[in-house]
Parts: structure tokens; C-alpha cells; sequence
């Protein structure tokens, strides 16, 4: 039998990263089962996989193998850095692992290509040495990229912090959003985190493709002026050529599934009746804003499903890195549950997001705009509500509210708080909205285009895939 073409990943210590990437392999083996073999080089803060993300590896294609990396200890800077440098350092401090890994995949297979995330580009060196072709893998909007790849513009042509600029900043071919709505690490132009973000920009441009998990029908002004601008704005690009092969959502086991009780209770609720709430695997709020989202989905008088419920935190994204085994539940409005027990149905655990985005029962996702997230809400036609909490979150939430107009997005009071009565107003507004619900619909028909056989992105695939193919007897 012919030797498999062999395609190396490098992903990093973040769950919703490790998905993304990992489905993106998935879909090139669905296509090409007998021709292509993947191995995808994790690094880890901790032990991995997490009890949670298990499932996850445990179902992959015999033709993906997942090499997890000794743990990082980065202990001395835990407490002193934002989430998105914590986990830029403990790739960093993975290279040498990462090269001697691809350094003996390449010495006893036919390694072409090497697939890097965005936070892991110092692995692009690695394919220079190892004569291999290398692209970034970035797991956002095309609004996104363009941010970033016009960001070493923006450090130039603006002096003042970005949330004290006066008016909104143009991104070429997307919306204009307000400073504030910039990345989490654009925001403090002294900190580290906002050195690494203009690093990690500056080296998009150093790769031979960039692999976007968004698709053309979505955001195609985007992706015209990225092809035609480039990273300067002056007309003559230097952008390497950008594959949208999205939109690449998750799919899990129906094994699981069908034992799951959030399922079975939604079973017994009418069509479109249900908002569904998740704020993803790190998302965390305050006591005080807690209380008044769950007396929110109280008054609404709404069905909710509200799941991955976590301890209260004043840091928004302080679970994401966190182990701590502490019941949130009892953190909730004191007889919130009894009150609510024929209205809705709370969880502290994973739900299978897929399968409940896809029930007929779920008429809205209130969701903390993750990309994963975006998509799979897209891809079966549910309207949102844009909760953004840290990273990009808030600029995702603009391109749906502003950009694409298929979620509502929640005002705060002077304290940075959603009170309950802006909570019901949102609820109501998106689960009675025609016009929202019909735009939805209709790039739900887009998404859905995208990935057959014809479609943009599948055609965006095979071309990767062929290409990849080629080099095989090169090597």
C-alpha cells in the first residue's frame, strides 16, 4: 500500500483551539481517508486531555494520532499576565519539545505540510528547517484577521489607548468598532499581552497560507479586502493567500447524547420556546451579575436551558485554566432553582452543545461569542445573544450585531453590570424577532452551500488537499 501523505498540526493548551483544528483534520481525512494521516502536537499546562475534552480525543479517526507534550510549569507568571499571554508562553516555553516531535514525524513519514494555530508561530521556523510547506491556522472571523493583519498600522496611526480613541476604528472591509471592542490584549499598550498581540500579527504575514475557519458568502467583503489591500492599505499585498474552509463546526458521538438529561427535558418543551445559555468553557461572571441574569431568565417568564454554570469570579475568563471542584449551583438566587424548576433546566457540567443547538425546541443561543460557538449557532439557524467576556469575544459580537444584525447585544449600567430588566428586554427582543430569525435562516442556507460538494470552502479544501497530495513524491 502506498504511504499515506502526512500532515503535521500544532495546536495550543485551549480546549475550543484544539477542536477547531482537530475538526478541521477530520474533515481532510472524511475526504481523503485513504490518503492522508495527521498527527496534531498539543502543548499542556496541565495533564492532558481534561476529564471534559476526553470524549473528544477518544472518538477521533484512527488516521489523526494527538501527541500531548510534557506539562509547561509557568507558576511564576500564572497570577501576573492575561489568559492569552499565559497560554503564548507556555507554547513558547513547548518549542523544543515541538521541533524534536516534528523532527522524528518527518524522519519516518511523508510530511508536506505543517498546520500551525495563530498563538503557536514560532513553529513556522521549524518548517524552513524540515524543508516543508507551513500555514496558520486561525480559528476566527475573517473580521478578525483583518484586524490583524492591519494592526501594525493601527500601533502607528493611533497613540492613545484604543478605548479612549473618539471615534470607531476602520477595519478594512469590515465595520468600524469602538476601541473598547478591540481584543482583550490590544487594550493596554505597556502590558505584555499587547506586545504578543502585535507579534502574533506581524507574523501572519510570515506563512505560506492562512487556513480561516469562516467562509466567503459570510464575510466576503472581508476577504476581498484582505486579498486586495494587504497588511499596509496601499494596494500592494504581502498577505499570504487566505483558505476560508468554514464553516467547520464540532460533531459529537450520539452515543452520549442520548442518554443526556438536558436532552430528554427538552424533548417535553415546545418548538422554538427555549433560550439556551452558555458561556463556554472559561466564562465567568460576578455574584452580583449572576444574580441578575438568573433573576432575568425568571422574569422573562422564557423556557431557559442554562448549562456550564460556574462559580462567581470578577475576572471573566478565570475558569479557563482553573481546576477548582466547587458546586456553582449553590451560588445562585437563593430559591432561584424551586422558582424556576417548571420554567428551566440548570446544569454545572458540559452540555452536547451540537445536539442542542440542533433540537427544534431551542429558539434563541445566549452565548459568550466564541468562534465555535458563532458557527455552530449559524449552522443550524439559531438567533443570538451577544454576552461577550474576554479575547476577541467583544469584536465577534459586533460583526453579529452591526455587521450580520443576527443577535441583539445586552446594554450594562454604569457599574458594567446586565441587569435583570435588560436581561428579559434581549430575551424577548431576539425570541420575537421576524427579522432577525430570517436573516439567520438565510446564511444558515449560505453555511450550509459552503460545505457541499461545489461549495466555496469544499471547493477551498480540495484545492489544499491536492496540493498537499502533490508534494507527497517531492519529499
Amino acid at each position: 500500500m502506498e504511504a499515506k501523505t502526512h500532515i503535521a498540526l500544532v495546536s495550543i493548551p485551549v480546549f475550543s483551539h484544539q477542536v477547531s483544528l482537530l475538526e478541521f483534520a477530520k474533515q481532510l481525512i472524511h475526504l481523503y481517508k485513504d490518503s492522508f494521516h495527521v498527527t496534531c502536537i498539543i502543548p499542556t499546562i496541565s495533564n492532558s486531555p481534561s476529564i471534559a475534552s476526553k470524549p473528544f480525543f477518544d472518538t477521533l479517526p484512527s488516521s489523526i494520532q494527538c501527541i500531548f507534550l510534557p506539562p509547561i510549569n509557568f507558576e511564576d507568571l500564572r497570577n501576573e499576565v492575561r489568559l492569552e499571554s499565559q497560554v503564548q508562553i507556555s507554547v513558547s516555553r513547548s518549542m523544543a519539545y515541538v521541533f524534536e516531535t516534528l523532527r522524528s514525524i518527518s524522519t519516518n513519514s511523508n510530511l508536506v505540510a505543517l498546520v500551525i494555530d495563530s498563538f503557536a508561530h514560532e513553529a513556522h521556523k521549524f518548517a524552513k528547517e524540515l524543508n516543508i510547506l507551513s500555514y496558520t491556522y486561525f480559528p476566527c472571523s475573517a473580521m478578525v484577521l483583518s484586524m490583524c493583519l492591519y494592526f501594525s498600522k493601527l500601533d502607528k496611526i493611533i497613540t492613545c489607548e484604543y478605548k479612549d480613541h473618539p471615534t470607531p476604528i476602520e477595519i478594512p472591509g469590515c465595520i468600524s468598532v469602538h476601541g473598547i471592542d478591540l481584543p482583550d490584549s490590544a487594550q493596554d499598550r505597556s502590558s505584555l499581552a499587547y506586545n504578543l498581540f502585535l507579534h502574533r500579527s506581524q507574523q501572519l504575514h510570515q506563512t505560506d497560507g492562512i487556513i480561516i475557519n469562516s467562509f466567503l458568502e459570510m464575510e466576503l467583503e472581508a476577504f476581498k479586502a484582505i486579498s486586495q489591500n494587504g497588511p499596509s492599505g496601499h494596494g500592494t499585498s504581502t498577505t499570504p493567500n487566505v483558505y476560508p474552509i468554514g464553516p467547520i463546526v464540532q460533531t459529537r458521538p450520539n452515543i452520549q447524547n442520548q442518554a443526556c438529561e438536558c436532552l430528554l427535558w427538552l424533548d417535553n418543551q415546545p418548538p422554538n420556546s427555549v433560550i439556551y445559555i452558555s458561556f463556554g468553557s472559561g466564562g465567568t461572571h460576578s455574584q452580583y451579575q449572576i444574580n441578575e441574569l438568573a433573576l432575568g431568565l425568571e422574569l422573562s417568564k422564557h423556557k431557559f436551558l442554562w448549562v456550564n454554570v460556574k462559580q462567581p469570579n470578577n475576572k471573566a475568563s478565570a475558569s479557563y485554566l482553573s481546576n477548582e471542584e466547587v458546586d456553582p449551583l449553590h451560588f445562585l438566587p437563593l430559591g432561584f432553582l424551586e422558582r424556576t424548576k417548571g420554567q428551566g433546566f440548570v446544569m454545572c457540567g458540559w452540555a452536547p452543545q451540537v445536539e442542542v443547538l440542533k433540537h427544534n425546541a431551542i429558539g434563541a443561543f445566549l452565548t459568550h461569542c466564541g468562534w465555535n460557538s458563532i458557527l455552530e449557532s449559524i449552522v443550524h439557524g439559531v438567533s443570538m445573544i451577544a454576552w461577550p467576556l474576554f479575547a476577541e469575544q467583544r469584536s465577534n459580537a459586533e460583526l453579529l450585531t452591526s455587521g450580520l444584525r443576527i443577535a441583539m447585544r445586552p446594554k450594562y449600567d454604569s457599574k458594567g453590570i446586565v441587569v435583570k430588566e435588560e436581561v428579559v428586554s434581549v430575551i424577548q427582543g431576539v425570541m420575537e424577532s421576524e427579522e432577525i430569525g430570517r436573516r439567520m435562516k438565510e446564511l444558515q442556507k449560505f453555511a450550509n452551500c459552503a460545505m457541499m460538494e461545489d461549495g466555496s470552502s469544499m471547493k477551498t479544501f480540495s484545492m489544499l488537499a491536492l496540493k498537499w497530495k502533490s508534494l507527497r513524491n517531492l519529499v
